[in-house]
């Protein structure tokens, strides 16, 4: 009992000398310079929170009219299954290339090899290209046998290295553009290494491609193997949804353009090398390529009943490498070509401030920097400067309304699962 009410005691000591020193710092004075700054970044932050507000309010009203008129994508454009023709038999179907980055991929290179051989398209009119990048040397070897097994099935397979890893996926996915049987192919479908599509993949997303000439890209929705893994996959699970389900529905619908999530999508072959093929100047060469592809007037689809399997990061180590990829990739690339979008001729001025305000200001740079700056920053400094005074709408009905909206904007997500 004496050990407890001592340590009891010592935590009411603790507590009470740092109330008594943040009083203390409180009741310090403080130069009205400091105080003018701090309201001038509050103001600001409370702006740019209002904005994302009326971000995530817009994008919710598009959905609700997405869901009330069923404005699925089968409608919005041209789709009719292939068939093959009488005297042309499998010949009328497109060629299609198939690419599999990837890189030291020992858990996961039969499941997406496997998935990929196994879609249905005629023998005759597709190409399964491995790009393999692994460094270590048991695991190429794996996955060159690998292949040639699916190639004594009779699967039309390439297993594709290089001497180096110069631009990573970007450097991989650009040279296997260079081989010479790629230039029969009139698609080309992209898959990451733990993505495995389902049989009829290409026979759903192929003819929005054939029947709509000015489509680019079609995407597909992620759907997560491991999403009850822990509570990380978990979290991450909900923040894909509501990307996939608002943000590239709203894309999709509204505008015609969206990021391309790198995998699971299928290419117009013209519109990719017109987009001048990948780059890798930036850590985001999905989304700089489908940049590069709207502004000369390609139209995107987004199929969200169309769905591939692949797994979520489920330690936090690549969980945070991957975030820090994805959040300070697109500041970057927004950097490189805000004056190229500004000073587009081959598209309206409407789509032009779409892609500067929306795509890029607003949800690639307002949504990751505002929250920082202001809830761990600012509002924990005016605790140190009571003179500045946090408005009760900025620190409540802003957050809980973009929350509200995150919530419902993702809802189905729930409703499938049950």
């Amino acid at each position: 009992m004496d050990v407890i009410f001592s340590s009891s005691q010592a935590l009411l000591n603790a507590h009470s000398g740092i109330t008594s020193h943040v009083g203390f710092i409180r009741q310090q004075p403080r130069t009205p310079l400091v105080v003018q700054f701090l309201r001038i970044i509050l103001y600001v932050c409370l702006a740019l929170s209002f904005m994302l507000f009326v971000e995530r309010l817009y994008m919710g009203i598009v959905i609700a009219f997405v869901k009330l008129f069923r404005r699925k994508p089968e409608k919005k454009y041209k789709w009719e299954p292939l068939k093959g023709d009488l005297e042309l038999g499998n010949y009328s179907y497109p060629m299609v290339l198939v690419q599999l980055p990837m890189c030291n991929e020992k858990e996961v290179y039969q499941l997406s090899i496997g998935a990929a051989c196994n879609l249905s398209w005629p023998a005759n009119r597709i190409f399964i290209q491995v790009l393999d990048d692994s460094t270590d040397p048991t695991i190429k070897a794996l996955v060159e046998q690998e292949c040639r097994k699916w190639a004594s099935k009779g699967v039309n397979i390439k297993y594709e290295i290089r001497d180096n890893r110069k631009g990573y996926k970007a450097g991989a996915l650009r040279e296997g553009m260079k081989h010479n049987y790629v230039k029969l192919c009139s698609h080309v479908a992209i898959f990451d290494a733990d993505f495995q599509p389902e049989p009829d993949f290409l026979e759903r997303s192929i003819p929005f491609l054939v029947h709509n000439p000015e489509i680019g890209l079609v995407q597909a929705r992620w759907e997560f193997v491991n999403a009850d893994e822990c509570l990380m996959t978990k979290m991450q699970e909900m923040s894909f949804g509501y990307h996939f389900t608002v943000e590239q529905e709203v894309g999709s619908t509204a505008h015609a353009f969206f990021g391309f999530n790198g995998t699971a999508g299928v290419w117009r072959m013209s519109a990719l090398n017109e987009a001048g093929g990948w780059k890798d100047r930036t850590t985001v060469e999905d989304m700089d390529l489908a940049v590069r592809a709207g502004l000369n007037g390609w139209k995107f689809v987004y199929v969200d009943d169309l769905k591939v399997k692949s797994e979520l990061p489920s330690t936090f180590r690549a969980y945070r490498n991957q975030q820090h990829r994805w959040s300070c990739g697109p500041a970057n690339l927004f950097r490189k070509m805000a004056m190229e979008i500004a000073t587009n001729k081959k598209v309206s001025v409407w789509k032009k401030f779409y892609l500067i305000y929306s795509f890029f200001f607003v949800r690639k740079i307002i949504a990751h920097v505002v929250t920082f700056i202001l809830y761990c920053v600012v509002i924990p400094a005016t605790i140190f400067i009571p003179e500045v005074q946090v408005p009760r709408w900025g620190t409540i009905y802003i957050p809980t309304a973009i929350t509200l909206l995150n919530i419902l904007g993702s809802a189905r997500l729930s409703k499938e699962k049950r």
